[in-house]
C-alpha cells in the first residue's frame, strides 16, 4: 500500500470517526430537550419517553437544528419564549458533548 493510500485511509477513519461522535452527540443533546420540553409541558414518564423519541425523530426532517427548533417551537408555545428555547438547545448540545467526549 502506497502512502497516498494510507493517508487516504487515515482520512476517510477520521472522517467517519467524527461523523459518528457528530451523529451520537446531537441524538444525545435531542433526548436531553426532549426531556426538558417534557418536564416544561408537565408530562408523566410515559408521555415523556415517546416525546423524547418525537424530539429525536423531528432532527431526521432536514438539515441542521432548525426542524428540532421549530418542533419545540410549536409544542412549547405560550410556555417559554425562543430565546430560552435555542439558549436550551445550546446548554444541552455543550452537555451532550461533555458527556460523549468522557465516555
Amino acid at each position: 500500500m502506497s502512502t497516498f493510500d494510507e493517508r487516504k485511509d487515515a482520512f476517510e477513519n477520521k472522517f467517519a470517526h467524527e461523523q459518528n461522535l457528530t451523529f451520537k452527540i446531537e441524538a444525545l443533546r435531542n433526548k436531553l430537550l426532549g426531556a426538558w420540553a417534557a418536564e416544561v409541558k408537565g408530562l408523566d414518564q410515559g408521555e415523556t419517553e415517546e416525546y423524547v423519541r418525537e424530539v429525536v425523530k423531528s432532527d431526521f426532517q432536514e438539515a441542521g437544528d432548525e426542524d428540532v427548533f421549530r418542533k419545540l417551537k410549536a409544542d412549547l408555545e405560550g410556555l417559554v419564549d425562543e430565546q430560552a428555547i435555542r439558549t436550551k438547545m445550546n446548554e444541552c448540545l455543550q452537555s451532550a458533548k461533555d458527556k460523549v467526549s468522557n465516555s
